[in-house]
């Protein structure tokens, strides 16, 4: 017995008259009638009593019908689902976060975005630095990451800038440079040249040292450098207790943290940080697809 054989028993139990269901499946009436006695003599039982104006389902029928119509949805939800999962509708997809990435406003942003535009897909987020993202991209444990610098190896990734980003100062809040009535004030990074400057994720996530050294060699100076710190909130930390001043991304504002200021800088030195995304080169999995399209899409739209 088949699938379609099921469909047509279905089709003759819901109309009651082998001809009307005849013309709702697209077949004649004789073929019809023969298929449905066939399952009759395969079954070894009576489905239908013929009646004058149409057939009448045993009760063996209505069992028959109750587990025909099971069947056929299992079956066509199977189907289904496999063309969801083609479509990258269904599945799940792991997305590394860099420890500074999620206070960006973007990143939860288009999260919340992929989960209703495909709720049937499972999400992980996995905070990780950068030595850590790339060896668990590499290793499959990821599928995306977000990002704060490019990637030395083009061969085996591909990463996408989305957006750039002010540093800021982060002073510890009885500063001199942070008292109440330079609350407004700018600062540039020379007003910073004999300040000691904590810094943090040197060895897994070097982009801000990088940038930290690049921008105050640029200013003129080559700064002090003091405690360091394995991640940024720490590094706050650290600066909340006076040991220092550090530049953090500008979305680290939305952190507020007792004993710390911050202070937009100004001058032609404006140091950034980027937000980048990265995967697989090769990766045809539709769900990280899907993901990317949507995430490229919205940083093109996005203040």
């Amino acid at each position: 017995m088949e699938l379609r054989h099921l469909r047509h028993f279905v089709a003759v139990a819901e109309e009651g008259h082998i001809t009307r269901a005849a013309e709702r499946l697209g077949l004649q009436q004789p073929p019809l009638s023969q298929r449905i006695k066939a399952i009759e003599d395969e079954l070894g039982v009576q489905l239908f009593r013929r009646r004058p104006r149409g057939v009448e389902m045993t009760e063996a029928g209505r069992v028959f019908l109750e587990r025909a119509r099971a069947t056929l949805a299992h079956y066509d939800g199977a189907f289904e689902a496999t063309r969801s999962a083609a479509r990258g509708e269904q599945g799940r997809l792991c997305i590394g976060i860099q420890p500074t990435t999620l206070f960006h406003p973007f990143v939860p942003s288009v999260i919340r975005a992929f989960r209703t535009a495909y709720p049937q897909v499972s999400l992980t987020l996995d905070e990780c630095l950068r030595t850590e993202q790339i060896e668990r991209l590499r290793n499959l444990q990821l599928d995306v990451g977000f990002l704060r610098s490019k990637l030395d190896d083009q061969k085996d990734f591909l990463v996408f800038p989305l957006l750039n980003e002010p540093l800021v100062a982060a002073l510890p809040s009885n500063h001199s440079l942070a008292r109440a009535g330079r609350r407004t004030a700018l600062l540039s990074l020379k007003d910073l040249a004999d300040e000691q400057f904590i810094i943090y994720a040197r060895q897994h996530g070097p982009a801000f040292y990088e940038t930290t050294m690049a921008a105050c060699l640029k200013a003129g100076f080559t700064p002090r450098l003091g405690q360091e710190a394995p991640r940024i909130t720490s590094a706050l930390s650290l600066v909340a207790v006076g040991l220092g001043v550090s530049l953090v991304p500008a979305c680290m504002q939305n952190m507020t943290m007792n004993g710390v200021v911050y202070r937009r800088l100004q001058g032609a030195i404006q140091p950034k940080a980027g937000l980048l995304l990265g995967l697989r080169r090769g990766d045809g999995s539709p769900v990280v697809r899907n993901f990317v399209n949507l995430v490229r899409k919205t940083a093109n739209t996005f203040t």
